[in-house]
């Protein structure tokens, strides 16, 4: 049975409630330290206020999978 390597883009989306620079900061900070490579932020908005009430802050990766080729796959 031969295996190969499969890359894909691995998706990591983390919400939070604490829009403001510095929660905002922490969370990239955090996750780029963690392997992640920061991709966009996202806002939600209340129609009664100029401020975001929530933030999707958006990080990607590179991942490894092995694939097996022939045999039986459970």
């Amino acid at each position: 049975m031969a295996e190969r390597l499969r890359k894909y883009l691995e998706y990591k989306i983390v919400e939070t409630s604490a829009v403001h620079d510095l929660g905002l900061e922490a969370i990239v900070n955090e996750w780029v330290k963690k392997g992640w490579q920061y991709d966009g932020m996202q806002f939600a908005m209340h129609p009664s206020s100029r401020r975001p009430t929530m933030a999707f802050v958006l990080f990607t990766r590179e991942a490894v999978e092995e694939e097996h080729e022939g045999g039986d796959e459970a």
